[in-house]
């Protein structure tokens, strides 16, 4: 990192850069151990890719805004580092591929610089905060939710609370009831409302929580119908804490939010919201007002004389305006969407869209949920002059958010975890569809959505028609195959749905199955009927039945054994998946995590920050009791467990040394402010508690030599 750069990037950025460089040499020296390593990287959004010596590039982008300058660093810095294609995705992130891991660290020192970090866009972490592109222009909206969507997304980077959870927090704001950005599938989705009092307008959320898709998609449950907006950011800091505390750690695929909510052993909602209300007493704010100019207000662009051009396809143009094009609830002013194919931008392309719309549209543009892009401010005047500029690049294709616009993670071109390709039979797709149903590209109300797994990048769980990566075993071979999902998304009243499995077929008949659906649908609807409608109302069974043929293996040609996009016989080869991070491997490598959380309160203590350094020392006595009982290899699958385990095999039994029992000593953290006093306090009581462990862990492997090195990942721990 040269000494300019540095002068440009925060002092917390700066520490995050070097210490990434740092931890990348040791990892090279072997003095870090890679699952370890991995977790590290992981929160500084660096992914492992699918082809081995290479990385994913994981850029948060919060609720999708851009500017011109962020995007041509993008651009540049893709070209510069690996192939030119910037990835948008569905969590209105910007991906590049291919990085070298030596050159992680030189790529975010030019990110900071113009205000873009990497800092937790994955791992066990708040992920990106993601809101509806139109937030700030919807002709729905009560209110801009973008001031919203900055603040808890400030408010929890490099927060002490959110730094080693069991999994991931995603976060979703909409800009109306119609749920545009899909609050219903998020661990907390927020849906602007207005309330009046005495004539005086107050503004506030519907609260969602724990909703999700993955192997098991669930909706997220209402906690509040009205929640004041000055009690947002304490109500997600307490339930963080209440999911750190209470979720489950061992069983990776039971360790999402939803799962304490919905589940055998769930707490339930209402038990949740009870826990919340039980934190509430140790939080550094019982009332966060929001500072509503924390986005800076949109400048419109000047009036100007407009290039004159000539519209060569004036159909196209006209589509375009009726599917790309809406007017802003600032009237006079239009937002256009474009969507690259598969997310995908080129370089070149993104500097050519930048000089192109620079003083037509504002300096504003939103990556949306649907893996496109949204200009913002654009005057009618212009919308000729910028239909033409935005046509030579190859960014003015017809049918935004409709039937020919299908999102499609990367699958197996680069996922670890790609069962097969979605991004071949996504474009095969909407060619299918653009040449035989080109009267359903203005039609927004049937989306179609694939993923390469079961996982759900690709977000086909909330799909009308979705599908996603499977294999179906044929005599000797294996037969690539996608698993056909019917009915999710949200309605025109803004009601969400998740997909039905309705069959699994091999992936060449898909093009067959997409035809007999619409032709079905065509056929059989009641005029307008919506598509999902029109499938609650004939039924999962009839579904199954109208594509049961095309499962025939019996009538299998050579070519159904080739996965599309590829030349040779499908083998499937899934790799190890880095979406829910890594575990750990021995006690002594945990006695370090604890001894590590220790040092951060103190750190807290030094600058000040006493919340951050209370949960530190929180997580510091709870970590370091994590390590001595798994030494007795009692199993930790939560922090409550943990708690309630070490008063059981090591307070009571005497082995360990007290004033009072653990819970009582550990649990001080939410009945206390977090005052200057409490945090020296509490920071001593786990100086005393860490110093004691040592003693402990010294005494027991004197007893037995073998503890020393003990491995717990495979039996006891693995989240």
């Amino acid at each position: 990192m040269n000494l300019e750069s540095k002068e440009k990037i925060s002092s917390h950025a700066k520490k995050d850069i070097e210490e990434l460089e740092y931890k990348i040499n040791r990892f090279y020296d072997g003095k870090i151990p890679d699952e370890r390593f991995r977790a590290f990287r992981l929160t500084r959004g660096v992914y492992g890719q699918r082809q081995p010596g290479v990385q994913m590039i994981r850029i948060k982008i919060p609720y999708g805004k851009l500017n011109g300058e962020q995007l041509i660093r993008i651009a540049d810095i893709s070209d510069e580092f690996t192939n030119g294609i910037l990835h948008a995705t569905t969590r209105q992130n910007i991906q590049i591929h291919y990085i070298k891991l030596d050159d992680s660290p030189q790529i975010w020192t030019k990110l900071e610089e113009v205000g873009i970090t990497l800092r937790e866009s994955c791992g066990n972490t708040v992920r990106n905060v993601t809101g509806s592109a139109m937030a700030g222009i919807d002709p729905d909206e009560p209110f801009d939710i973008s001031p919203y969507a900055e603040t808890a997304f400030q408010y929890f980077l490099r927060n002490a609370v959110c730094q080693d959870m069991g999994r991931k927090v995603k976060t979703a704001f909409s800009s109306s009831e119609k749920d545009s950005a899909f609050a219903y599938i998020h661990d907390f989705g927020f849906i602007p409302m207005v309330q009046s009092e005495n004539g005086v307008e107050q503004r506030g959320f519907k609260v969602l929580l724990g909703g999700g898709l993955g192997a098991q998609s669930i909706i997220a449950k209402t906690a509040y119908e009205f929640l004041p907006e000055d009690k947002l950011i304490p109500f997600m800091e307490a339930s963080l804490r209440v999911f750190d505390r209470y979720g489950e750690r061992e069983k990776r695929h039971k360790a999402r939010m939803k799962y304490l909510l919905e589940g055998n052993r769930s707490l339930g909602l209402e038990k949740f919201l009870e826990l919340v209300g039980q934190e509430m007493a140790g939080l550094p704010y019982e009332s966060y007002p929001i500072d509503l100019t924390i986005v800076p207000e949109t400048k419109v662009p000047e009036v100007k004389k407009v290039p004159e051009v000539v519209i060569t396809n004036d159909a196209k143009y006209q589509e375009w305006r009726k599917t790309n094009v809406f007017e802003q609830k600032q009237k006079g002013f239009y937002g256009i969407h474009f969507k690259p194919q598969l997310g995908n931008i080129s370089s070149d392309s993104a500097r050519k869209l930048v000089a192109s719309i620079e003083g037509f549209v504002a300096d504003d543009i939103r990556v949306t949920v649907n893996q496109g892009f949204l200009l913002r401010y654009a005057r009618e005047g212009a919308l000729p002059y910028l239909f033409s500029r935005l046509d030579e690049i190859g960014l003015a294709e017809t049918g935004f958010g409709s039937i020919v616009d299908i999102t499609a993670c990367p699958g197996t071109d680069t996922c670890n975890l790609g069962v097969t390709n979605s991004t071949s039979i996504s474009v095969e797709l909407e060619k299918m569809v653009r040449s035989e149903f080109p009267h359903l590209i203005g039609d927004s109300n049937i989306n179609i959505k694939i993923s390469g797994c079961m996982n759900s990048c690709g977000q086909h769980m909330i799909a009308n028609i979705g599908f996603h990566g499977s294999s179906i075993k044929h005599g000797d071979y294996i037969v690539p195959a996608l698993q056909v999902v019917i009915g999710g998304g949200v309605d025109l009243s803004g009601k969400g749905f998740i997909a039905d499995k309705v069959i699994k077929l091999p992936t060449k008949r898909i093009p067959g199955a997409v035809r007999i659906l619409l032709d079905d649908y065509e056929a059989n609807s009641n005029g307008a009927e919506y598509f999902n409608d029109y499938y609650q109302r004939q039924g999962k069974i009839y579904f199954y039945d109208l594509l049961k043929p095309l499962g025939d293996l019996s009538t299998l040609s050579p070519t159904d054994y080739i996965d599309w996009g590829q030349s040779d016989k499908y083998i499937p080869e899934i790799g190890v998946g880095e979406c829910a991070g890594v575990s750990y491997d021995m006690v002594s490598t945990i006695v370090g995590d604890a001894e590590e959380r220790l040092q951060f309160a103190g750190d807290g203590l030094a600058s000040e920050s006493f919340s951050d350094s209370i949960y530190n020392s929180y997580s510091a006595m709870v970590i370091g009791a994590k390590a001595l009982l798994l030494s007795k290899d009692v199993a930790c699958n939560t922090h409550g467990k943990i708690i309630a385990d070490f008063n059981e095999h090591y307070y009571k039994t005497g082995e360990f040394k007290l004033e009072e029992d653990f819970e009582t000593l550990v649990l001080q953290i939410n009945k206390n402010k977090p005052t200057e006093d409490f945090a020296r306090t509490y920071f001593r009581v786990a100086e005393d508690f860490i110093n004691q462990l040592h003693k402990v862990r010294s005494s027991q492997v004197e007893e037995n030599s073998e503890l020393e090195g003990k491995l717990v990942v495979d039996k006891f721990y693995k989240g």
